[in-house]
């Protein structure tokens, strides 16, 4: 199948397209990366879903109509990238769609005298079904929670199928704007695969980046910024206490930990430390980067040798990032996915379009190791994007004439 997958991250910077042909059955699953592009999101659009990401007040109306806005990105994205990528619309066999996470509770919390745990991406698949006329797959995250996971991470199952080695301990290492690791050992299959977020990927350093540049900013390209100032050891000492890096695997988190209010309490501190942008921006810089090696360290390097970390995603781009895993890390080597012919903005777009492939096929793709759930599922939820005609409809576009004979009365058993 050709197969497109689709992704926006907790920074909804942009809509990452990913194509994809597939074939074949786990573990022996083929796939290709054709082509990938980043298509962007309406600025305004934007604004409104991490405004409601953060917490603002809106109305069921709201969320409601920004579903299918969001909806509408997602096709538009699709159909820009076909056309970069020089393929026909109608050659896309499947669309498997993230969608825009906006709420992400993995643990369950008491609600209304019941202890709930609860996801929503919206981004509504039935939009990009109808728009593109490809059946779409979304919704992934919610079948694994209602088996009693976290609904995340996912892209493990995906790790496990293309990354893992049969000589060598590795870790996938994501750094989006959450990080998460999948722990991929030569001798475990996919039900033994140990994988969880460990932190934050890019979200601080990038809404710092944003503060502090009044907007004009998303990113701090080549750490030129964090790179002019200088790490507060006491500031990282107090981030490195944050009581999510101690919580034992399974576990996510998102913007509800690490987004607006954990952005104020930092510019508080820079306030009480007196420090500079570029000293706030190195040091939370650093911590990212401590904040994986912490995880690995906690969980992972104490029960099994591991050779390499294959980093992927925005993080794969900061040469503070990576200078920093390397020299904590030694001495494992720390490599770009692009190293083993992925991009690294690539991987999670492409995922689910395996994912969705899988969905397609009636097979489970979350990993119970890694989310907490009582047992594999099949994930998402298929949006077709028109009915199947039936044979005299098929004939009659053709313009032959259908058979006037009477139809038999089916059988009754």
């Amino acid at each position: 199948m050709l197969v497109m997958g689709l992704m926006s991250g907790t920074s909804a910077d942009g809509i990452d397209v990913a194509l994809a042909s597939v074939n074949g059955t786990p573990p022996l699953l083929e796939s290709q990366l054709l082509a990938h592009a980043t298509m962007p999101m309406h600025a305004a659009v934007r604004k409104e879903v991490l405004r409601i990401a953060e917490g603002g007040s809106c109305t069921a109306g709201e969320i409601s109509q920004l579903n299918f806005r969001v909806g509408e990105e997602f096709a538009a994205a699709t159909i820009a990238a076909c056309k970069k990528f020089r393929v026909r619309l109608r050659n896309v066999q499947l669309i498997g769609s993230h969608g825009q996470t906006i709420f992400h509770q993995g643990n369950a919390v008491t609600f209304l005298d019941s202890k709930t745990a609860s996801t929503l991406q919206i981004g509504e698949p039935s939009v990009i079904a109808a728009r593109t006329g490809i059946p779409t797959v979304g919704d992934f995250r919610v079948a694994d929670m209602a088996a009693g996971g976290q609904g995340a991470p996912l892209v493990p199952y995906v790790d496990a199928l293309l990354l893992r080695d049969e000589r060598i301990g590795r870790v996938a290492l994501n750094l989006g704007g959450i990080g998460n690791v999948t722990v991929l050992l030569p001798q475990s299959g996919l039900n033994h695969v140990l994988a969880f977020d460990t932190g934050p990927g890019n979200m601080v350093i990038d809404a710092l980046m944003a503060h502090f540049t009044k907007g004009r900013k998303r990113f701090d390209r080549d750490a030129k910024m964090a790179r002019r100032g200088r790490c507060v050891r006491s500031l990282l000492e107090e981030l490195l206490r944050d009581p999510y890096l101690r919580m034992e695997p399974p576990k996510s988190t998102g913007r509800e930990h690490y987004g607006q209010g954990f952005v104020e309490k930092l510019l508080r501190k820079a306030r009480k430390y007196r420090l500079r942008p570029e000293d706030l921006v190195r040091t939370v810089t650093v911590f990212t980067a401590l904040s994986v090696v912490d995880a690995l360290n906690r969980f992972v390097l104490p029960r099994t040798e591991i050779r390499q970390v294959i980093v992927s995603g925005g993080g794969a781009r900061n040469p503070l990032i990576m200078a920093q895993l390397a020299a904590a890390l030694e001495p494992t080597e720390v490599l770009p996915l692009s190293k083993l012919g992925i991009p690294e903005d690539a991987k999670e777009a492409y995922a689910f379009a395996l994912l969705a492939y899988e969905t397609w096929n009636r097979r489970t793709g979350n990993l119970p190791s890694a989310t907490g759930a009582k047992k594999a599922v099949v994930l998402g939820k298929i949006c077709w994007a028109e009915p199947v005609r039936s044979r005299a409809e098929r004939l009659g576009r053709t313009g032959n004439t259908p058979s006037k004979r009477r139809p038999r009365k089916p059988k009754i058993r």
